[in-house]
């Protein structure tokens, strides 16, 4: 890597011209080497946050009513609960599974939405092995803003795989983590694998 770095704006493109020399400026040159995302201040800043708690600026209900999984991020749907991937993942396959439902608490979900939940997180799990094999698999959710919810309105769980040495200081310091996957390669390649990773489990 180079002492010299374009500079990006905003959306995180390039800004035609304009080059950093990071040798130019104060600083003690040592060993590290630097990641710049400043994407990743949509998210600090909040503007992909619903305005209010209603189901018609829930971003969740949006995917689930789209009829285009690949532009909605969606993985896999069932009857009462589907899948999508999380826009801020903390690792490459970083999943959401949800219900249609704009429902909040986990209390209200009806038997066949609590059954289902359940049912297709087992599947992610078996995808997200099948696909990259982690060494674990995160599983939770946040009930309540207080609790960590980004989304507090519309109950989602996170599916997030794990693999050793993957946690750092950047999201500690920086509130930032690096992701080496796109979105829309890893929807692709866990969609196109949910079938056959789940066939053998499904049968026994």
């Amino acid at each position: 890597m180079t002492g010299a770095a374009e500079q990006l704006d905003s959306a995180g493109q390039a800004i035609p011209g304009v080059i950093e020399d990071t040798f130019d400026h104060p600083g003690v040159p040592d060993a590290f080497q630097r990641l710049w995302v400043p994407h990743r201040m949509v998210y600090i800043g909040g503007q992909d946050k619903p305005e209010d708690p209603s189901a018609p600026k829930c971003p969740f209900c949006r995917a689930a009513a789209s009829d285009d999984d690949a532009a909605s991020l969606v993985v896999r749907r069932g009857s009462h609960c589907f899948t999508l991937m999380n826009l801020y993942p903390y690792n490459p396959g970083h999943l959401l599974v949800l219900p249609y439902r704009h429902v909040a608490d986990y209390t209200e979900l009806t038997d066949a939405e609590r059954i289902e939940l359940g049912e297709i997180t087992a599947q992610a799990m078996r995808t997200l092995r099948h696909v990259s094999g982690p060494d674990g698999i995160n599983l939770g959710m946040n009930q309540g803003e207080v609790a960590g919810a980004g989304i507090a309105a519309h109950l989602h769980q996170h599916v997030v795989p794990r693999w050793r040495g993957d946690a750092n200081f950047l999201p500690i310091v920086a509130q930032t983590k690096a992701v080496p996957q796109l979105l829309d390669d890893a929807r692709q390649a866990l969609a196109q694998a949910w079938d056959a990773a789940n066939t053998a489990a499904d049968v026994k």
